[in-house]
């Protein structure tokens, strides 16, 4: 039998997932997303037993404390990304080998924590670094996770009207920037393609997949190498891509991986992952190349 602490326990630790998943939707990085719900339980506990039986909801409690804090890691984030070296990408997700299009695998996977879906392919996660503090907050409050206005407000600290305001201009943002819905298998066809391509070292099958306007963005976080200016057009990307690949170590191997929900390609030297490479694609072209090379971003990847 379970005692009511033990049930009290248990209710608690049950939002884990559901506040990892809100927060990193909001903060765009994993370990910073786990740093907040650990600062927010540990924000519960910090309480007397007394403060926490007059919490009605604890749910609620921790989903606006860690929506709060959440806000004020965005403000301070954005400075440090203004002194960051070269250009920050959000924090790639593993997902299942080979490519799925379901949830996340295995426990032992740190997707698991995170459901999969198009709130977190790489192409949304940047579009909201593009957001306010507050515009994103609204947002996915209100349009992912279903929160009514009047409760946004609470977290947020503004008029339930304004919270309305500031989701309708973080939807603007997203619809202007989105591209025509592709299926998976599509764009693991595509992927596929390419990542032959760029084996074979093959320049003109690799203009072909690439949009004439296409851009590369590296991560390196100054911790590796990799470019700190975005590459663009298809023409010139190509060519970048078959120099990097003739000048990489043989022991460098090239590998099909789900990344944030879509199909993905994972480099892999001795065993360790070195670089995750997101897609954008529109129709049968690739639009957006997001390559995340900082080791540090690159902790919960697996080389299974």
């Amino acid at each position: 039998m379970t005692t009511g602490d033990d049930q009290n326990l248990d209710a608690i630790t049950s939002e884990r997932r559901q506040l990892i998943n809100l927060a990193y939707r909001l903060l765009g990085s994993l370990a910073e997303a786990e740093d907040a719900v650990q600062e927010t339980y540990a924000r519960w506990y910090a309480m007397s037993r007394r403060q926490q039986d007059a919490i009605k909801s604890p749910g609620a409690w921790l989903t606006k404390v860690a929506s709060r804090i959440c806000l004020d890691l965005l403000g301070s984030a954005r400075a440090r990304r203004e002194r960051y070296v070269g250009e920050w990408i959000p924090e790639p997700l593993p997902g299942p080998t080979p490519w799925t299009t379901g949830s996340a695998g295995s426990g032992a996977d740190p997707a698991d924590r995170v459901t999969l879906d198009e709130s977190v392919s790489m192409a949304f996660l940047v579009v909201l670094e593009s957001m306010t503090p507050a515009e994103r907050v609204a947002f996915i409050l209100h349009d992912v996770f279903r929160y009514s206005f009047a409760e946004v407000a609470e977290i947020v600290g503004r008029t339930p009207a304004a919270c309305r305001q500031l989701a309708s201009s973080a939807r603007r943002r997203i619809r202007a920037s989105q591209t025509p819905a592709t299926s998976a298998a599509h764009q693991a066809g595509i992927v596929r393609d390419f990542k032959q391509a760029w084996q074979a070292k093959d320049i003109s099958a690799l203009i072909g997949l690439l949009d004439p306007d296409a851009t590369v963005i590296a991560d390196g976080g100054g911790l590796t190498r990799a470019s700190r200016h975005p590459i663009e057009g298809g023409e010139r990307i190509a060519h970048y891509l078959t120099d990097l690949f003739t000048r990489a170590p043989d022991t460098v191997t090239v590998v099909e991986r789900t990344v944030n929900g879509r199909p993905g390609l994972v480099a892999q030297q001795d065993g360790r992952t070195v670089a995750v490479y997101a897609f954008d694609i529109a129709g049968d072209r690739i639009t957006h190349i997001w390559a995340v090379l900082n080791p540090e971003k690159l902790r919960p990847w697996t080389t299974g």
